[in-house]
């Protein structure tokens, strides 16, 4: 069965940066279980994962601005102390704040007396991504699933939360508190609070 539109693919992946690091992988662990087409992947890798067959490996590079969008300066700002409702915040904190786009992560760049200078970009945001990928399984999604927009049942594959070292999805779009953050991207299975959407600058903050 080939990958189509709303197919349920289980994938082993192990994705790193230009520089060889491994920034997330699923060895040693439980494979990837997504929606396909349901925006869970960054687009550049979903897309190449059309009409692929159980059984296939390949490897394959994604841009920039086919993962987590280039570098912008403009997301880089200054935020009142007091939107972080007295919080002790310190440089390399991740927190989340509602903007006019919705949750967003912010990560706390450099502490003042009176501000915050926050950085809303994806961690990964201006990285070309290097993927290797095996589809380990392919097969129709149920009129559930479909309704929901992700994947039920066992074989989910992002339903054991932990966090990785870039907090961020590495395959994904803006990265989740599960299993596979670094494939996981727009991806569904979240937590219920969304701590761990991205963030902004306008708005409240939580850690």
């Amino acid at each position: 069965m080939k990958i189509t539109h709303l197919s349920v693919v289980t994938l082993d992946y192990t994705v790193s940066d230009d520089a060889g690091e491994v920034l997330d992988t699923t060895e040693g662990r439980e494979p990837l279980v997504y929606l396909q087409g349901s925006g869970f992947l960054v687009p550049g890798l979903e897309s190449a994962l059309y009409d692929r067959e159980e059984g296939d490996s390949f490897e394959l590079t994604v841009p920039a601005m086919d993962a987590y969008g280039e570098y912008e300066e403009s997301l880089v700002q200054d935020v009142p102390g007091e939107l972080f409702d007295g919080m002790e915040v310190a440089e390399g904190d991740t927190f989340v704040a509602d903007t006019d786009d919705g949750h967003r992560p912010v990560t706390i760049v450099e502490v003042s007396e009176d501000f915050v200078k926050v950085d809303a970009n994806h961690p990964l945001a201006g990285m070309d991504l290097h993927f290797k990928v095996t589809v380990q399984g392919v097969r129709a999604a149920t009129a559930e699933e479909i309704a929901h927009g992700h994947v039920h049942g066992d074989d989910e594959g992002c339903g054991h939360h932990h966090h990785h070292a870039h907090g961020e999805g590495c395959c994904g779009g803006h990265g989740h508190d599960d299993d596979h953050e670094c494939c996981g991207g727009k991806g569904h299975a979240h937590d219920d609070d969304d701590a761990h959407e991205c963030c902004g600058g306008h708005g409240g903050c939580k850690h």
